[in-house]
């Protein structure tokens, strides 16, 4: 089985006021599809980095990502966009819901970017099966952070990606909001098949993934 996500000799280095500061440093990483990897570590380790590389969202110093098959290094950024679309999802630890928008139109945003038909009957499905039926019109300043957080699961899932990164995802929660959140992220990621990348500090969180890869000090340490 070809990986989905593929990187080699991966390596992000930035300026600063003592010199070259060494983000990442030669990391090698893969995923496999429905695979399910935890990235794990302490702040500071390259977890966030090395995610957003693997999205497009950041550009290695050296090294090669390689996303659904497409060399990320030989994409420009409006067709890394149109590979994520439809193909990618990701869940944020700060939610980046638009504050404009109700929940229902924040999913059904994410949707007709994709190209998806009956957008509006796929989005209230989506949200029912996080639990959200009867918050659809509220907007996130009327939704509590555990509520927040389910949006982003179901704005995430409801294209039915091939991969999903997740960053911290239950990182600004209380204990059981965060739990009834993993609760929801493993199911939904079992129902559709979707590979998943994960990171976390949480230990708990990580051991429910197939494998768990450590990072420290911008080397992958153990996998």
């Amino acid at each position: 089985m070809d990986p989905i996500v593929v990187a080699n000799k991966l390596t992000r280095q930035v300026n600063a006021p003592d010199g070259v500061l060494t983000i990442l440093d030669n990391v090698d990483f893969q995923v496999i599809p429905g695979e399910a990897v935890a990235v794990t570590g302490a702040s500071g380790s390259g977890k966030s980095t090395l995610l957003g590389l693997l999205a497009g969202f950041d550009v290695p110093t050296r090294g090669s990502v390689h996303l659904l098959g497409q060399d990320l290094g030989t994409l420009s950024e409006d067709a890394k966009a149109a590979l994520r679309a439809g193909n990618v999802g990701f869940v944020f630890q700060s939610f980046h819901l638009l504050p404009s928008l109700t929940a229902l139109e924040n999913v059904l945003l994410a949707l007709e970017l994709a190209g998806v038909v009956k957008a509006e009957a796929r989005a209230r499905e989506i949200l029912d099966e996080v639990g959200l039926a009867h918050r659809l019109r509220h907007f996130p300043r009327q939704l509590s952070g555990g509520e927040q957080q389910r949006v982003g699961l179901a704005r995430a899932f409801a294209v039915s990606p091939q991969i999903l990164f997740a960053d911290e995802p239950t990182g600004n929660l209380e204990q059981e909001s965060g739990r009834q959140v993993a609760d929801m992220l493993f199911n939904l990621r079992r129902d559709t098949g979707t590979a998943l990348v994960l990171v976390t500090h949480d230990e708990t969180l990580a051991t429910r993934c197939d494998r768990v890869c450590r990072m420290s000090n911008g080397w992958v340490t153990s996998s």
